[in-house]
């Protein structure tokens, strides 16, 4: 629950992406498509861009990565631009890679940004990794160095999966998934992007990774200790989402963080994973002690597992363990309001929101906390949030109804007062999306309203 080392902060959040041939196409369940479009005026506080597509890998600069089709076009190594040594930091191994690197085409953010988190989300089997890097442009013109966004395998044969810490140019610094302006007040921001994706396999393999999606969503973080209250729908709607407690793991696996209040980010992430169909299999299971309840959250630990932050909470690597299953892609992103998950739920997108708050500020929760996910699930028909809180001793008690004002409030804010009356920040507003990577047209329409695609 709470962040295992400091960090600045955001929430990250994921989603799926559809290409503009999958746009017209109708899927399964209740979603209406009358949805109103997004805020795109002097407003707006969040700008998305993912490549998805096979025109989006076509584009770029290619260093031996060629875009391939199929029913989840990627980009892959065509032919290895060179080797290269890579001494993983946490196990002292050192190997040598094969390598290509695809670099995106500058994006201009159409908002002036504080703050960058990327995703991705790929396919990395054994003797396979990426690394994702983002560079900035200054409202100044000059650049940011190429900052390490995340290392990245679905498994640990390999590398360990990590973040890098200790980068920074003394005007902006990456704080594990999120880069972000040291000095926002200052008025610098960052206006435009770009993202380098390098694909490693071991010598001589045909194959490398394969990834399907890879961008970042950049916004200006507003200073705030208050939101504007946004008006209810009026109608209510609950998805029939898995529940899984967090607190049930308490003490297990020391080396992913001990279980218990350190795995609501995955906990959460599993409940969706869930409701859109994957599971691992049993062949992934098999460690798990078989006295432990619900094993696949501690796989899900362990997949999400940063060995530099120490813990599982990274975002982006958790919108990437969800794409991992087939079919379902993750992003993480921002949203500005409650309106935003009533649209997503009534298309049937569950959605993980990160809030940080005092006993008194959430009620019925019990606890207060400095760092919290949890899965939003629907709403009543007076507007009141249910979710799927892990935060729960057991898995029957994990649904909630939180009061509407509050759970806005403590999830959008940026700055609070914390049970000392000291100034904190608080999370903005950061949400995992995960959803099919080929969403039927209702989803397209309320994704697209939310200012994801």
């Amino acid at each position: 629950m709470t962040a295992p080392t400091p960090r600045r902060a955001v929430l990250v959040a994921a989603l799926a992406a559809a290409t503009a041939a999958t746009a017209a196409s109708v899927s399964g369940g209740s979603a209406s498509a009358a949805v109103p479009p997004a805020p795109r005026g002097p407003g707006r506080t969040v700008d998305n861009r993912f490549w998805f597509s096979r025109d989006h890998w076509r584009a770029g600069t290619h260093q031996g990565t060629t875009a391939v089709g199929g029913a989840r076009p990627g980009l892959e190594i065509g032919t290895a631009a060179g080797r290269t040594e890579y001494t993983d930091p946490h196990t002292g191994k050192k190997s040598t890679w094969e390598y290509a690197a695809w670099t995106s085409p500058v994006h201009r953010s159409t908002v002036p940004a504080t703050e960058a988190i990327a995703s991705w989300n790929a396919r990395t089997p054994a003797g396979t990794w990426i690394q994702t890097e983002l560079r900035g442009t200054y409202t100044d013109g000059t650049a940011t160095p190429w900052y390490v966004m995340g290392r990245w395998a679905s498994g640990e044969g390999d590398i360990r999966r990590t973040s890098v810490d200790g980068q920074t140019d003394g005007r902006s610094t990456v704080w594990t998934d999120t880069l972000a302006v040291d000095a926002p007040a200052s008025g610098l921001r960052l206006t435009h992007w770009q993202l380098r994706l390098t694909l490693h396999r071991k010598p001589g393999a045909d194959r490398g990774p394969t990834v399907w999606l890879a961008g970042a969503m950049a916004s200006d973080v507003p200073d705030r200790f208050t939101v504007a209250a946004s008006a209810p729908s009026g109608r209510g709607h609950e998805l029939k989402v898995p529940r899984y407690s967090q607190e049930v793991h308490a003490g297990r696996y020391p080396e992913y963080d001990n279980g218990g209040e350190a795995w609501c980010s995955p906990t959460s992430s599993q409940m969706i994973i869930e409701f859109w169909g994957g599971r691992a299999g049993s062949s992934s299971l098999t460690w798990v002690n078989p006295k432990y309840s619900d094993p696949q959250v501690c796989h899900a630990a362990r997949s999400t597992y940063d060995a530099a932050y120490k813990g599982c909470g990274n975002w982006p690597f958790n919108a990437a363990y969800a794409a991992t299953y087939p079919g379902l892609a993750g992003v993480v992103t921002r949203l500005t309001s409650l309106t935003d998950l009533e649209l997503l739920i009534r298309a049937g997108i569950p959605a993980i929101t990160s809030q940080s708050f005092r006993t008194e500020e959430l009620t019925g929760a019990g606890y207060g906390t400095a760092g919290h996910l949890m899965t939003v699930i629907g709403f009543t028909a007076a507007g009141d949030v249910i979710a799927n809180d892990p935060h729960s001793p057991d898995n029957p008690s994990v649904r909630r109804v939180y009061k509407r004002r509050e759970f806005e409030t403590n999830w959008l804010r940026t700055k609070r007062h914390n049970a000392a009356g000291k100034v904190v920040s608080g999370t903005g507003g950061i949400c995992y999306l995960y959803a099919p990577a080929t969403p039927g047209a209702a989803r397209i329409a309320a994704l697209t309203a939310v200012g994801v695609l």
